[in-house]
């Protein structure tokens, strides 16, 4: 069983999410969340996950698609939002991002800072965006004390620094398909501990790749996770079952949710006490 912690299929057209998840079932991927990146999006994965058991929501604004400081009415839709279902399980998309021609950082560290407040006030964990800003992103996070709710660093691609600093700060750290193909990323996957790691996608349409069955899909975690069993010298069903035994602790008490919903089940013996 396998869960894929970041996607955004809210970003697929309707009548091609079915599809998707029957292949990521088929997969063994027996649960999708999806990201919210501005009000709309998290919307919009709020409505998503209402209409099919394996979608699970996450509201945030991503720091690309900031267009000023989030004042305290768009403070209170995210709120709203949040407290809107019970499968909204953790605040995401959000952090800062570097690269050239973002929005001016003044804003992204106030955004930042503010989301990071919501998901204290909502007890949700975080999942958050670092480009170019490891540092600076772990910074606020302590500052912040966002490690009381959790959470991931998505999509990871960093040194094994900023991987035992975002694990010593409380974090987990989730890797997506670069692995496949990154030496220094696997280096550093081969070298922090598994109980650390969670799985994702980032799952979104790429209409520039010509063949559409070459698209990420959460289906692609089956690739992941045995590379990753790979990297760390385990069995796949090993790694498979401590993923998702990190899955459940990231998520804390949200995790009743996605048992309720999907069925998902630990047997007795595994259970955490």
């Amino acid at each position: 069983m396998l869960i894929d912690c970041h996607t955004h299929l809210d970003c697929y057209r309707d009548s091609e999410i079915d599809g998707v998840i029957e292949r990521a079932n088929n997969a063994g991927v027996r649960a999708i969340i999806l990201a919210g990146t501005t009000l709309a999006s998290s919307r919009r994965v709020v409505e998503l996950s209402h209409t099919r058991k394996q979608l699970f929501a996450g509201v945030g604004i991503h720091p690309l698609d900031l267009t000023g400081n989030i004042d305290e009415q768009t403070y209170c839709q995210l709120d709203r939002l949040a407290r809107s279902s019970e499968k909204v399980l953790v605040i995401s998309e959000i952090g800062l991002d570097f690269n050239k021609d973002f929005p001016d950082r003044s804003i992204q560290y106030q955004a930042f800072r503010e989301q990071i407040r919501l998901a204290l006030e909502t007890n949700l964990p975080v999942v958050f965006h670092a480009r170019e800003s490891s540092d600076e992103v772990l910074r606020v996070l302590k500052e912040e004390k966002a490690y009381e709710v959790g959470g991931a660093m998505h999509y990871f691609q960093g040194d094994e620094v900023t991987a035992k600093k975002a694990i010593d700060l409380g974090f987990y750290i989730s890797i997506a398909k670069p692995i496949l193909r990154l030496p220094d990323l696997q280096n550093v996957v081969s070298r922090i501990p598994l109980e650390n790691i969670v799985l994702e996608t980032d799952a979104a349409p790429q209409p520039f790749k010509t063949k559409r069955d070459k698209w990420t899909e959460p289906k692609d975690l089956e690739l992941i996770v045995k590379k990753v069993a790979e990297l760390q010298n385990r069995t796949i069903e090993e790694t498979k079952h401590q993923v998702l035994q990190n899955i459940k602790q990231m998520l804390g008490y949200k995790w009743s949710v996605i048992e309720r919903h999907t069925n998902i089940c630990d047997s007795p013996s595994n259970r955490s006490t």
